[in-house]
C-alpha cells in the first residue's frame, strides 16, 4: 500500500460523497446485531465511522459473524488463535469473510471490496454487505440467526405453484386479457391516406 496524501479537487468531492452515505443509526443496529450474534466477547467499537472500521479491520469479528450463521461443525472461515497483525494476513481474513458471505447467498453487487474496509475507502459499502447478510439470515429462518428479526428486511422468496393436468388444459381455452378482444371491431370508416394515383 502506498501512503496517500490528502485528496484535492474531484477526488476530494468523490470521497466526501461516499462518506456522506455512511449511516450512524445503521451502525448502531449492526453493532447490536453482531454482538447478539457472536456474543459479548467481540466487544464494542468506539462510535463513529472510524471506530467501526477499526473494530472490523482485522477480519476476526466479520469471520466470527459469518461462522455464527452456520450450524456447528460446518464453519466456513478458519479463525486464527491470535488476531493477525500483518497487513496481508488481515486482508486475507477479510477476503475469507467475503467468500463465505458470497457462499451464504449475498450477491456480488452487495459486496464490499477488501480495501473499502481496510483503508476505510467506503464504509457505507461495508454496511450494505452486512445488511444483505442480515437480511439473508432472517429470511433463511434456520435457527442460526440471533437478535431482533425486525432489524433486517426479509428478502422476497419464490412462491412455486403446482397445477394439475386438467387445470393446464383449461387454461388453453381462455383468451388472456393481454391478447385483447376483437368484439365489434371492423375497419369500416378507416382510411389509410390517399389512394394510389395511376396516370397513363
Amino acid at each position: 500500500m502506498a501512503n496517500k496524501g490528502p485528496a484535492y479537487g474531484m477526488s476530494r468531492d468523490v470521497q466526501s460523497k461516499i462518506e456522506k452515505k455512511y449511516d450512524d443509526e445503521l451502525e448502531d443496529r449492526l453493532v447490536e446485531w453482531i454482538v447478539a450474534q457472536c456474543g459479548a466477547s467481540v466487544g464494542r467499537p468506539e462510535r463513529g465511522r472510524l471506530g467501526f472500521q477499526v473494530w472490523l479491520k482485522n477480519g476476526i469479528v466479520l469471520s466470527r459473524l459469518v461462522n455464527s450463521l452456520y450450524p456447528d461443525g460446518s464453519k466456513p472461515v478458519k479463525i486464527p488463535d491470535a488476531p493477525p497483525t500483518m497487513v496481508f494476513k488481515q486482508m486475507e481474513q477479510i477476503a475469507q469473510f467475503l467468500k463465505a458471505a458470497e457462499d451464504y447467498g449475498v450477491v456480488k453487487t452487495d459486496m464490499f471490496q477488501t480495501v473499502d474496509l481496510f483503508e476505510a475507502k467506503d464504509m457505507a459499502a461495508v454496511q450494505r454487505t452486512l445488511m444483505a447478510l442480515g437480511s439473508l439470515a432472517v429470511t433463511k429462518n434456520d435457527g442460526n440467526y440471533h437478535g431482533d428479526p425486525n432489524w433486517f428486511m426479509k428478502k422476497a422468496q419464490e412462491h412455486k405453484r403446482e397445477f394439475t393436468e386438467s387445470q393446464l388444459k383449461e387454461g388453453k381455452n381462455i383468451i388472456g386479457l393481454q391478447m385483447g378482444t376483437n368484439k365489434g371491431a371492423s375497419q369500416a370508416g378507416m382510411s389509410y391516406g390517399r389512394p394510389r394515383q395511376i396516370i397513363s
